[in-house]
């Protein structure tokens, strides 16, 4: 497998220390090609580490499987660097019954950038595509305070970012904020398809109990990638952009942002989320208001 990081010596300069030589870490780029029935269909850049989840989780995105049966096997295939060493960067995909075999005029023939999930596809037309999976208004309910604190969560378990600080990550969540599945990537929709991926070699899906939580901001492929996924909920650190909220809208997503601290946005379907306060909140709050009472009260016996 090719390296999650790579150390390189750069010059550091500071104001109060001047120029000095170090070792930085950064995390890996490579670019995995992706290939079904022998034909190449995607080239992607990635962090090499689990590449199948990322295979898997883009065929979902693509609208092209969505169980395991649609995906019999995976495979890396014979791809070597000039040194001789087997690269691992090239998968081939073998679909299965079930799976919608694309239309070859609509193969991506460039290269999909790590910070874009949607810059390679070949027509426009191709970019909105319907779920197989329909979002359960009632499916994915979730306490706020469950919700923001989920970020913390993944944050905690960021281990590549602590390294190199350059990479996004997403995690799967449960209803209670228990954590089922984290993978980071240079790329915030490879991190997002690594979780898909997973989940559907997993036999999961749809994931209707289920929330996503996410690095960065919250992009249109990224609200596209959790309908296709059939999760109801998508939480992000940052901001949301315009087409996100209207297709989370039109799709019955809940989407949430600026999810940080004590404070959350949430911009379409909020009633999945109740805003009741913590237990420890309604406690706090109750003996606040009953504690001059009581005082009161005593000094009257």
């Amino acid at each position: 497998m090719g390296r999650l990081t790579q150390r390189r010596r750069i010059v550091r300069y500071s104001v109060d220390g001047g120029p000095r030589v170090r070792e930085e870490t950064m995390a890996a780029e490579e670019p995995l090609e992706i290939r079904m029935g022998g034909r190449v269909f995607s080239v992607t850049m990635r962090t090499p580490g689990d590449d199948f989840d990322l295979v898997a989780g883009f065929l979902v995105s693509e609208g092209i499987i969505a169980g395991a049966d649609d995906l019999p096997s995976l495979r890396f295939c014979a791809g070597e660097d000039e040194d001789g060493r087997q690269t691992f960067n090239v998968v081939e995909a073998q679909l299965g019954p079930g799976a919608i075999i694309p239309d070859p005029s609509l193969d991506r023939h460039v290269y999909t950038s790590s910070s874009c999930g949607i810059c390679g596809t070949a027509s426009i037309d191709a970019v909105s595509k319907t779920s197989r999976f329909s979002l359960d208004p009632e499916s994915g309910s979730l306490a706020v305070h469950t919700l923001l604190g989920l970020s913390d969560t993944l944050r905690e378990h960021q281990v590549l970012f602590g390294k190199t600080g350059g990479v996004h990550a997403a995690g799967l969540f449960d209803t209670d904020g228990n954590l089922l599945c984290l993978r980071e990537d240079v790329g915030r929709h490879n991190a997002v398809d690594k979780v898909v991926g997973w989940a559907l070699r997993e036999g999961k899906l749809p994931l209707g109990e289920t929330i996503l939580q996410v690095s960065g901001r919250a992009s249109f492929e990224l609200v596209q990638k959790a309908y296709l996924a059939g999760i109801p909920v998508l939480s992000a650190v940052s901001a949301p952009s315009s087409l996100a909220v209207d297709l989370a809208d039109q799709a019955g997503l809940t989407l949430a942002a600026f999810a940080r601290g004590s404070s959350v946005n949430i911009y379409t379907h909020p009633d999945r989320i109740d805003t009741a306060p913590a237990p420890t909140q309604q406690q706090d709050a109750h003996e606040a208001s009953s504690g001059p009472r009581q005082q009161e009260a005593g000094r009257t016996q």
